[in-house]
């Protein structure tokens, strides 16, 4: 089609879809929200009928690539006043998630939010609180809680095949100081709106691009990955809320930014009573994609090894050969894929999705005391009654 008439900003309304189906506005068209976007359109009774971006060049490919018209939005609070819109997808960069899934749960739209669900502590309780007062359906991108790998790992360690588990060990390797430095914008961008609730700074590509290193817009690498390795603890170990989390980290490498490559994270879990330590080390070697990420379940009769695509379990006396081993026959990607689905069923049927909103919380809490504890230099406490950091 003419790319003239996708980018028809808010245009005359679009043919509606066939009966029954499920209308998805998209919010962020970056590399994931595109990702995200064809996943939903695999389902035949769903269409992505709106792309907001502040981005040109974002906006052009993800009304480009559904292959259909679609309104173009360049405000997301534009988007969320089309009433012919049922689903939003949050798929921007982790700053803005918080404003956005309040207003687009104000607007009585179901939402999609990626992860970390939120920045501070204070916006995921307050979030918890709006979730819980709304009728609305939210899922988190922790795909990992619909993954079968690792919904059957959560099975065997609950039957107590692993005896008592009282420390997890988990890392993630990769390299972030080889990527490309210095990217030029492509096209026009809205610099104030992408700033949005952040601290004001002059229009600098760098944080544009590499938002994810910037402590104004992100966790840190830390957060971004940590918080899919602690959902993962969390739904193993059927745990809550960290009561305490310690971080050490080392210096900063990457130039400009001011967030760590390499972070050490042990969080505390009284309740359930095991402690869950996490490394991230992002100026490592490349390791292979199956190599790349490992967590273990250290047991007193056994041990659970499990991958992005794999578990192995490991009995005493006899490490050097698994006793349990079980393969997905999915690639990784199937995790995305029925965790869609998982929230589009949910939609339909008005149940509790698999990582609702408490969910996504408790997992980005844990890397958030991380970084207080980096910033302030001890350990930090959750009081999870109060839903607060205690001082």
């Amino acid at each position: 089609m003419n790319r003239r008439i996708f980018l028809m900003g808010g245009g005359a309304a679009l043919a509606a879809p066939p009966g029954g189906q499920l209308r998805v506005g998209l919010i962020g068209a970056g590399g994931r929200g595109r990702y995200l976007a064809g996943v939903f359109e695999k389902d035949p009774a769903v269409r992505v009928v709106a792309v907001c971006d502040v981005y040109e060049p974002n906006l052009e490919k993800g009304l480009s690539q559904l292959g259909h018209p679609a309104k173009a939005y360049r405000n997301y609070r534009k988007l969320l006043e089309d009433p012919e819109i049922d689903i939003v997808i949050i798929a921007t960069p982790e700053h803005w998630h918080h404003r956005m899934l309040l207003d687009a749960l104000a607007a009585d739209k179901d939402v999609y939010v990626e992860k970390p669900l939120c920045h501070t502590p204070e916006e995921g309780a307050e979030l918890v609180r709006a979730a819980r007062a709304s009728d609305r359906i939210v899922q988190v991108g922790m795909q990992r809680r619909s993954y079968d790998l690792y919904l059957r790992a959560r099975d065997l360690v609950q039957t107590g095949r692993l005896g008592a588990v009282r420390m997890v060990r988990s890392w993630w390797l990769n390299n972030r100081l080889r990527r490309r430095a210095d990217r030029r914008l492509e096209g026009p961008l809205d610099w104030d709106q992408w700033q949005g609730p952040a601290p004001r700074r002059p229009l600098d590509p760098h944080r544009f691009f590499n938002w994810r290193a910037y402590s104004d817009y992100s966790g840190g690498i830390v957060a971004d990955q940590g918080a899919h390795v602690f959902d993962a603890i969390h739904l193993i170990m059927q745990a809550g809320f960290p009561s305490a989390v310690n971080a050490s980290a080392g210096q900063v490498h990457t130039p400009k930014v001011d967030t760590p490559e390499s972070v050490v994270v042990a969080a505390e879990y009284d309740k359930e009573d095991f402690i869950a330590v996490f490394t991230i080390n992002y100026a490592a070697m490349k390791y292979y994609y199956r190599n790349d990420q490992l967590n273990q379940y250290d047991g007193d009769k056994a041990r659970l090894d499990i991958g992005r695509e794999e578990f192995a379990v490991y009995d005493q006396g006899a490490e050097d050969k698994p006793a349990v081993r079980e393969v997905s026959p999915f690639p990784f990607r199937h995790a995305s894929e029925v965790h869609v689905a998982d929230f589009l069923e949910s939609v339909r049927t008005r149940r509790r999705p698999t990582a609702p909103v408490e969910l996504g919380f408790q997992a980005a809490l844990v890397v958030q005391l991380a970084n207080i504890s980096l910033r302030e230099g001890r350990r930090v406490r959750w009081n999870a009654a109060a839903m607060r950091v205690e001082v």
